[in-house]
């Protein structure tokens, strides 16, 4: 992923650019790849502003369509498009430990913001990847998402909204490859990050088991680097291990 001599710009979009992963996404692409363009596209807002990020809400559509129109005309010839957000909890919303906690509303927010929001910026981004070269689309997952991986059970809405996400992205890579054969489709598990979302669940967890933002982002973009046209339509971790479905 070395942007050389008379090759195009090497030019990607991370959407949640604003978050603890997404913004040391950003850091470790500028940082790593010398003259890239890294877009970042956060929710509006304070962070949005300040870090000079494009605005998108992944929760509306015409937020998505208006911002996706902004990044074609900065680029429409994408080399990656990397979505790094989702919900696990929030005021309304926390991890069901057994099904009589689930509800209508909580289910619902997880998959508008899981699997709903990143098949809509999927829907209007995958077109603005350049079509002549190697170029990856990936969404963050979630290892609980994992059907086969799953035998605890619990946390229903967050596992069968990141399942759901696992199955868009392997839709999508299926359809990029018609129109790309280079083209490049996952879902990668960035681990356990210390961050705002997982940071209420780490109790109980070895401190080696955490990692810092930072470091699941050189791991993350290691695995991107590495990846193959037979990777795409797969379920990564941040080691470059295949999970299941």
């Amino acid at each position: 992923m070395t942007d050389a001599g008379d090759q195009p710009q090497f030019t990607a979009a991370v959407i949640g650019a604003a978050g603890a992963i997404g913004a040391a996404i950003v850091r470790e692409l500028e940082s790593r790849i010398a003259g890239a363009r890294v877009i970042g596209l956060s929710r509006p807002g304070e962070a949005q502003r300040s870090l000079g990020h494009l605005p998108i809400d992944i929760t509306a559509e015409d937020s998505i369509a208006a911002a996706a129109a902004e990044v074609a005309a900065i680029s429409s010839a994408l080399d990656l498009v990397l979505v790094t957000t989702g919900i696990l909890h929030g005021a309304d919303l926390r991890p069901e430990k057994t099904w009589r906690s689930l509800s209508r509303n909580s289910m619902e927010r997880a998959f508008l913001v899981n699997a709903i929001g990143p098949a809509l910026v999927g829907s209007a981004f995958l077109p603005l990847l350049a079509r002549n070269r190697r170029v990856v689309f990936a969404a963050l997952s979630a290892r609980v998402g994992s059907i086969g991986d799953n035998a605890l059970g619990g946390w229903h809405s967050y596992r069968a909204s990141k399942a759901a996400l696992n199955m868009l992205v392997r839709n999508f890579s299926i359809e990029l490859a018609a129109r790309n054969r280079q083209g490049i489709c996952v879902a990668l598990h960035p681990g356990t990050v210390d961050s705002p979302l997982s940071r209420p669940f780490h109790k109980g967890m070895a401190e080696q088991q955490v990692m810092t933002p930072e470091r699941s982002a050189r791991c993350l973009v290691d695995v991107i680097e590495r990846l193959r046209v037979e990777d795409s339509g797969r379920f990564v971790d941040w080691k470059g291990e295949i999970l299941p479905y």
